[in-house]
């Protein structure tokens, strides 16, 4: 569940930052070869060319495609003049949070942006449309959590008709037994210190874990300021599996086959055994730990899509940026003295045309999937080492449904866990008609669904999916025996969401790379001074912010910093721990001592 559904691959957005960050890029001596372009048939001259419109020059096309002008109101495929000022263009690969954050600063800042995207609909991996009948779809739920500062000071800044987003909400977690317990939203009840304010709202609560098993994720809590007590520490926890430290920790079998487990394949998409425990704790620290109202969330109204990208889609135009769907990257140009990329070559997958966009900085803003791809396919980047360990990282699959009910059923919660329904997956059910306001005076229940480490199931069929569906939402709401499916439909996304597996840290990339002008974003890149962590919008957003950064201090072009909002400061006594970790863990490594949780 925790932000729902990062489903999509070569799509994955972001943006934020304050600072204007420096990173020092070590220079390879020797020029990586520019990529071989692509060798095409010319159209015919009859047909009109976008080659002016794209920003871009035409380096050919399959065949005799008719090329025929979009409608303008098309975010997949509208275009504006290019500026084309020299020493100020930017070519960013990729939608979603952090390309189109990054596209927003940049243009709105006077530079010449040029965002290219493989989906024909550009909007990351929250990318939605509309059936033929008018039904809307999309990629799964996706939360907004209480610390998402940066996201909520972009939608105020979007200026909307309407706030896009519920209040804060509750959520069930669910058995096949039954509920196992809620989580309230904690921030309109009394303000307590963390964790013990977490504990003191919940004891109250329904609990089908007992109070003994509960209490046996004490000791693991220490590990929260132990992890960060040093780089080797870091690393080790890295390299360990979450279900690993669980276990050295003595946390119960019960607690973790019926909360842990089931928590982290929702939150992280994948079972402890197969996460690295330094990303874990990370993940929970961000989520539901550092404050008592951390985890308090709230849903979009409406496909996000619609509420939130095209808006930024639109603000990007109006300050003169251009915004191309159905571009796949075929490879890129680079200065054989200075090893900087200078131009990008895409192809227009609805007409086989490939177009040359010239550029003065680039921003890579998709998945671990998507960029594999292309460093697989160019030789600019696969000479380089940061580059090839993209190789070395994994990524997972989701499945998306979504289900039209013939009747009204009412749900207890309106955002729903569930554990143990599934061998190896995890999975959430929403019910719109309480969440959006489409469906919120329907006839019958539309229900959200997702899988997540849902590799055994992508291959069944959508009707054996939106039957597990339909079994498990009625297995907790049993209201739903007997309501019929009148329409559905089923979305896969095989490897696309971002896999932190054990040892998996080493791999991941900085912001800066070893090219002097390409930077990356997405919420898998590492080094983000930033508090936001784990599979997030957020940091995905702030990332997108921290390129743009870099991008304007490497062309000096001028125009105000990004601003990056970190989350809340640790509590006192949080920040007091960490500093005695710290110290203790100097002392003990002077004597050789090993950690009891390493």
């Amino acid at each position: 569940m925790l932000h729902a559904r990062e489903a999509n691959l070569s799509r994955r957005g972001s943006a934020a930052g304050r600072t204007t960050l420096r990173a020092d890029v070590r220079r390879v001596a020797r020029a990586p070869s520019a990529l071989r372009r692509v060798v095409v048939t010319p159209v015919a001259a009859s047909h009109p060319s976008p080659a002016a419109a794209n920003g871009a020059s035409k380096t050919g096309a399959r065949g005799a495609v008719a090329t025929t002008a979009a409608a303008v109101d098309s975010p997949a495929s509208y275009v504006d003049a290019p500026s084309s000022v020299e020493g100020k263009r930017v070519v960013i690969v990729g939608g979603g949070w952090a390309g189109f954050g990054a596209a927003k600063h940049l243009s709105e800042q006077g530079y010449d942006v040029t965002l290219l995207e493989a989906s024909p609909n550009p909007g990351g991996l929250s990318s939605g449309w509309r059936t033929a009948s008018g039904k809307t779809v999309e990629a799964g739920m996706k939360g907004f959590w209480y610390q998402y500062k940066n996201t909520f000071k972009l939608i105020k800044d979007l200026q909307l008709p309407e706030w896009p987003l519920t209040d804060f909400t509750t959520s069930g977690f669910w058995n096949p037994k039954g509920l196992v317990t809620e989580a309230p939203v904690f921030s309109k009840l009394p303000q307590l210190p963390t964790l013990i304010g977490q504990f003191v709202h919940t004891a109250p609560l329904y609990w089908a874990l007992p109070l003994e098993d509960r209490l046996t994720m004490l000791p693991f809590l220490a590990t929260l300021a132990d992890y960060v007590s040093s780089e080797e520490a870091f690393e080790k926890y890295d390299k360990m599996s979450a279900y690993e430290l669980f276990r050295k920790c003595g946390v119960s079998t019960r607690c973790y086959n019926e909360f842990l487990r089931p928590t982290l394949l929702v939150g992280l998409f994948a079972p402890p055994e197969d996460l690295s425990a330094a990303a874990v704790l990370e993940t929970l620290y961000f989520y539901a730990l550092a404050h008592q109202n951390d985890f308090d969330v709230c849903w979009p109204r409406g496909a996000i899509a619609e509420l939130i990208f095209q808006p930024m889609v639109e603000r990007i135009r109006a300050a003169g940026g251009r915004v191309l769907g159905s571009r796949l990257v075929t490879g890129l140009t680079t200065d054989p003295k200075t090893g900087e990329v200078v131009s990008v070559e895409a192809a227009d997958r609805s007409t086989g045309e490939t177009y040359s966009y010239p550029t003065d900085a680039l921003v890579f803003a998709v998945g671990i999937t998507g960029m594999q791809k292309l460093v697989g396919a160019t030789p600019a980047l696969a000479q380089k080492a940061d580059f090839r360990n993209v190789m070395e990282l994994r990524a997972l699959d989701v499945i998306a449904t979504r289900l039209w009910f013939d009747r009204r059923v009412s749900t207890r919660y309106p955002a729903n866990v569930l554990s143990g329904f599934e061998a190896t997956a995890g999975a959430t059910f929403f019910n719109l008609n309480d969440l959006q306001d489409e469906y919120r005076d329907a006839p019958g229940s539309v229900i959200s669904a997702d899988f997540y480490h849902a590799n055994a199931l992508l291959p069944l069929s959508d009707e054996a999916i939106v039957q597990r569906v339909v079994e498990h939402v009625a297995k907790c709401e049993p209201g739903f025996k007997g309501a019929k499916v009148v329409d559905s439909i089923v979305l896969r996304y095989p490897k696309a969401v971002t896999h932190f597996s054990p040892g998996s840290y080493p791999y991941r990339p900085f912001q800066a790379t070893s090219i002097p002008n390409t930077f990356m974003a997405g919420d898998w890149v590492k080094g983000v001074p930033h508090g936001a962590n784990g599979l997030s919008q957020e940091r995905a957003y702030v990332t997108g912010l921290v390129a743009a950064n870099l991008v304007m201090e490497r062309l000096g072009g001028g125009g105000q910093p990004a601003e990056v909002l970190d989350v809340d400061p640790d509590e006192p006594h949080i920040a007091a721990a960490r500093t005695a970790a710290r110290s203790a863990r100097q002392f003990a490594d002077a004597l050789g001592i090993r950690s009891p949780f390493l």
